[in-house]
């Protein structure tokens, strides 16, 4: 298991800052695709693969993405797109599995859309862009291989074990201190020029969203007793096992620069 993750990370890091150093329509087809195939394996969860409103669902996802990359406020039309074809896809469910139905298909778009948009988004903003996704995509990485080996070697104490069993305190600690630094260690060699209290804020939160993401997949997987969200990724699990973390720490970056820093 450990040498898969390792062999998948050295092929896909490679790609995904290469992909982010090129920008552009790249960047955004790229992301499109990959959240695309995160709401299928999301839907999966309750639906099958090739299930006509898991199709559609994921086709409204990657329309998210390419209306964020447009730059338009229109992007956030495709949510309210998702908020009709929702209930409407529930009909073709029994009576008594409607509206759960609905809100998992509508919560579907929303959680992999909505916040994979901040994915996009952050990529082109006005200033510093590259360096901004750069900074939130070391530090979720910090975040989650730190937790990952100290919880391994000296994890004693259950973070949320209803949830996530093998999730444990020490490890949060030490994801948490890992992402601290590499927020604070980006802004410097990035060069951008946050604040001191702003950029500890940052360093702060960001290690809470990103243990919110994990732990809210894992919510998800164990309410309908799914180990992986697939098995695409070798050592990984799937598209959304490598996600659920990155849609909520590119949120939090993004909302920072536009609230907090210009």
């Amino acid at each position: 298991m450990l040498a898969q993750r390792v062999a998948s990370a050295i092929v896909g890091v490679p790609l995904i800052i290469l992909l982010i150093l090129i920008g552009g329509p790249w960047y955004a087809a790229a992301l499109a695709a990959a959240l695309a195939v995160a709401t299928l394996e999301f839907q999966h969860m309750r639906r099958e693969w090739l299930d006509p409103v898991s199709i559609l669902t994921a086709a409204l996802v990657a329309g998210i993405a390419i209306g964020a990359y447009a730059g338009r406020p229109e992007w956030l039309a495709w949510l309210a797109a998702a908020a009709v074809v929702a209930p409407l896809a529930s009909l073709t469910r029994p009576a008594d599995k409607r509206l759960i139905d609905a809100l998992w298909t509508l919560g579907g778009v929303t959680y992999v859309g909505f916040l994979g948009s901040f994915i996009v988004l952050l990529r082109y903003i006005d200033f510093d862009a590259r360096n901004w996704v750069l900074l939130a995509l070391t530090s979720t990485f910090a975040i989650d291989t730190f937790a990952f080996f100290v919880g391994r070697a000296i994890g004693r104490h259950k973070l949320a074990p209803r949830i996530s069993p093998k999730k444990t305190i020490e490890g949060f600690v030490g994801g948490s201190a890992a992402g601290f630094a590499a927020v604070i260690l980006c802004n410097y060699f990035f060069d951008l020029s946050v604040a001191p209290a702003q950029i500890v804020s940052l360093a702060v939160a960001l290690p809470i969203a990103a243990t919110v993401g994990d732990l809210g997949e894992s919510a998800l997987k164990r309410l309908t007793h799914v180990k992986d969200a697939s098995e695409l990724i070798p050592g990984h699990g799937g598209v959304l096992d490598r996600l659920d973390s990155i849609l909520f720490t590119f949120a939090t970056v993004y909302l920072f620069t536009q609230w907090v820093v210009y």
